[in-house]
């Protein structure tokens, strides 16, 4: 039996280096990513969304991207290549970095 199925992680929260300023490579911040995804799903392949999940934040803390851009062109080739998936959305969120906004960025 195949099934063609939506993965959504939503609200992924952790702090990394992201960012082109002088205390953004200094200091963490807050970032908040949602994934979502399409794949068939089989009785002998499906696709665990916590090791998805664990692989993003592993791969922001260690990459320390300048920019967004460049995080989620990255993520994009690294998940598609890891996974049978398709349709994939990812959104980077940086909520502190201005007073009265979240700046986001999707692809």
């Amino acid at each position: 039996m195949k099934q063609n199925l939506r993965i959504n992680i939503k609200e992924l929260t952790f702090k990394c280096i992201i960012g082109i300023l002088p205390f953004e490579r200094k200091e963490k911040q807050k970032v908040i990513i949602n994934v979502s995804f399409n794949y068939i799903y089989k009785k002998d392949y499906f696709i665990d969304y916590s090791e998805v999940s664990d692989f993003i934040k592993k791969q922001m803390k260690k990459k320390k991207f300048e920019l967004l851009e460049e995080a989620i062109a990255y993520m994009e080739g690294k998940l598609y290549k890891l996974y049978k998936i398709n349709n994939l959305k990812i959104e980077i969120s940086k909520p502190d970095i201005l007073s009265d906004c979240i700046v986001s960025l999707s692809n």
